[in-house]
């Protein structure tokens, strides 16, 4: 076990690279299982949940490569269409097999899936949609378990914008019999990243990035080339570093499209961000001010970037109303940043951020990957000095996280517990 000791060390500033998005990456790599060639992805972040889907991937019997921001993965004729629970519990990403392995090779036994404690994130719609394109499934003993003689196209409507399941289905789709249709579907640049490195694969799709996909189903995949988007999340979070300690930080490697609700909120609360082709700048000139904002499937406000927009409110003048309508769970945080000194109340999904002037530093425990980061940025401002426990959840999401916040002037070193 690490933890990761911060030391409260003035304003942030400098440039940083924000590197690939973690939330596209590891659908890539479960599409790569219906690819015919090998496939080659480029600017794929060195963090732990790669590394897992590494481990499913080979399990599974595909030879794969990591090195150095590229993954290598070649097909294979002999594959295990079976997933067991040691490797799914560390990554929720991993239930997102099922549709390659289903579409391609007819059947799959996977392990219900573990990951971060912020919600039931029920896979219902994943179920309900293959079961539409003709796949048989059942739940038993832990494990999902399907096959299929095989799969027809459907018109899919889904109850929620779910990103996991738009992603499953669509995988599923590009091999199915047929026209499907996934209305609802969820927009987030992640799945538009999934639609192109499909499309390279010889895959039919139109209506990336709208609520409404139609594939057309072919007979097989080739392999591809392709460069993983960066990752928006990451890009906040260091955004947000550099307001929280008033510092002056600029971005780069990512789309600010994928941002611009962000965008808007860290202005409205008194950020200064200025937008480049593929960069961002943020400093605070003037102090930061109370605000609202509400979560929501993209565009809207990121859930995975709520819990750093709660620190900055924290120290912001006057009071916040923060609205979570995800994650049920994702205020669990807020008591360990209350213990740094802040003034948060919850009372079902709505969080009350009353301004305190300062944090002190002090023990805490990360719940999950984004509560996790949130606390290290919180401890860049609190006085004397903050221990954040249970980094293993960051490091899932997060590359080399402390090395970059030091190159901008933190003070934060990592230590065995």
């Amino acid at each position: 076990m690490e933890k990761l000791i911060i030391n409260d060390g003035g304003r942030l500033s400098g440039t940083v690279r924000a590197g690939g998005a973690k939330n596209s990456v590891l659908k890539l790599m479960a599409a790569a299982l219906m690819a015919g060639g090998p496939c080659v992805i480029h600017n794929v972040p060195d963090i732990s949940d790669v590394h897992s889907m590494v481990e499913v991937l080979s399990y599974m019997g595909l030879p794969v490569t990591f090195d150095r921001g590229t993954l290598d993965i070649a097909p294979a004729d002999d594959i295990r269409c079976e997933v067991p629970y040691h490797l799914v519990q560390r990554m929720r990403a991993s239930v997102e097999v099922l549709g390659p392995l289903i579409a391609r090779y007819r059947r799959a036994r996977v392990a219900m899936p573990g990951g971060c404690n912020i919600g039931t994130r029920q896979i219902d719609m994943h179920l309900k949609g293959l079961n539409q394109l003709g796949a048989r499934l059942g739940v038993s003993h832990g494990f999902v378990e399907a096959e299929a003689e095989g799969l027809t196209g459907a018109h899919i409507h889904l109850d929620f914008a779910s990103m996991g399941a738009t992603e499953n289905l669509l995988m599923a789709g590009v091999l199915a019999e047929g026209r499907t249709v996934i209305e609802n579907a969820a927009k987030e640049p992640e799945v538009t990243d999934l639609v192109d490195f499909l499309t390279g694969m010889g895959a039919r799709i139109s209506g990336g990035g709208t609520s409404t996909l139609v594939i057309d189903g072919v007979d097989s995949l080739s392999g591809v080339e392709h460069t993983v988007i960066g990752d928006r999340i990451e890009a906040g979070t260091f955004l947000l570093a550099g307001a929280i300690t008033r510092g002056e930080v600029e971005v780069t490697g990512f789309n600010p499209g994928h941002l611009e609700i962000v965008i808007d909120k860290m202005g409205e609360a008194g950020c200064r961000l200025d937008v480049g082709e593929d960069r961002i700048s943020v400093s605070v000139p003037h102090g930061v001010s109370g605000i609202e904002l509400s979560t929501l499937p993209y565009p809207g406000f990121p859930t995975d970037l709520q819990p750093q927009m709660l620190v900055l409110l924290c120290t912001a003048g006057g009071t916040s109303f923060v609205t979570e309508n995800l994650f049920e769970n994702r205020f669990m945080v807020v008591d360990e940043i209350n213990r740094l000194g802040a003034d948060i109340k919850t009372k079902n999904h709505h969080a009350i951020v009353k301004g305190v002037p300062s944090l002190s530093g002090a023990p805490v425990s990360a719940p999950d990957l984004r509560a996790g980061a949130a606390l290290v940025l919180a401890g860049l401002i609190a006085e004397g000095t903050t221990e954040v426990y249970q980094v293993q959840f960051i490091d899932r999401g997060y590359e080399r996280f402390e090395e970059k916040l030091n190159s901008l002037g933190a003070h934060v070193r990592r230590t065995t517990v």
